[in-house]
């Protein structure tokens, strides 16, 4: 298959970062008198942006969910590196893409500027096309914006784009951008939930894709 970009979610599929987002929350619980959450369970209370796992977190209170949020964000932003890193092999497989000449990108539901700092820190000699996280003004995952946004500032036809992720977020945002959606099964989500949600391809190896794509 030939694509021009590859556009990659970022938590459970470039980096793991589940351990650093449940301490933050927990922290963010714990400070309101909430019940914190397991570790694991994080797998599923995020994928939808800051607010809404803020909303997830207070279980119905609702009144909280902003408070929470803020200090989440607040500690998390100076805590993202805490024992966050990359899963094995995707160092190897953005530099295998970029040397074959398919550019790049980073989409995600984590705020902007912990999005950059995650993928600057761990990343730094990768020259990502366009790394963008969420900002004021548009749309969250899987509303589509945010990814034909990307392939716009690319110049490139979202048909020639393949996306990765790790959730149903990912894949119902790939399919509605019109990009070629490629599940991954070493991140957060299982691979039912994947092909349930449009996942052409599965991968459980970073690696494994250079045995479908060609230089464009």
């Amino acid at each position: 298959m030939r694509f021009k970009a590859a556009v990659f979610d970022l938590d459970g599929t470039l980096t793991d970062t589940l351990q650093d987002i449940a301490a933050a929350m927990n922290r963010s619980l714990r400070l309101h008198g909430l019940e914190e959450f397991p570790v694991d369970d994080y797998r599923y209370l995020v994928g939808d942006g800051a607010r809404m796992l803020s909303i997830r977190a207070v279980r119905g209170r609702t009144e909280l969910a902003e408070p929470v949020r803020r200090e989440y964000q607040a500690y998390y932003q100076d805590h993202t590196l805490d024992t966050t890193r990359p899963y094995e092999g995707v160092p190897e497989l953005l530099r295998a893409l970029t040397d074959m000449g398919i550019r790049v990108c980073v989409l995600s539901n984590k705020p902007h500027a912990d999005t950059c700092g995650v993928v600057r820190h761990f990343f730094p000699q990768i020259p990502f096309a366009v790394v963008r996280g969420q900002v004021e003004g548009v749309p969250v995952k899987p509303d589509p914006t945010g990814a034909l946004m990307i392939a716009r500032e690319l110049g490139v036809c979202p048909e020639e784009i393949v996306y990765l992720g790790d959730t149903s977020v990912d894949m119902q945002t790939a399919c509605a951008a019109g990009m070629y959606p490629v599940g991954v099964t070493w991140g957060f989500r299982t691979a039912e939930e994947l092909l349930a949600n449009g996942a052409a391809l599965l991968l459980d190896h970073p690696q494994n894709l250079l045995g479908y794509v060609t230089k464009p």
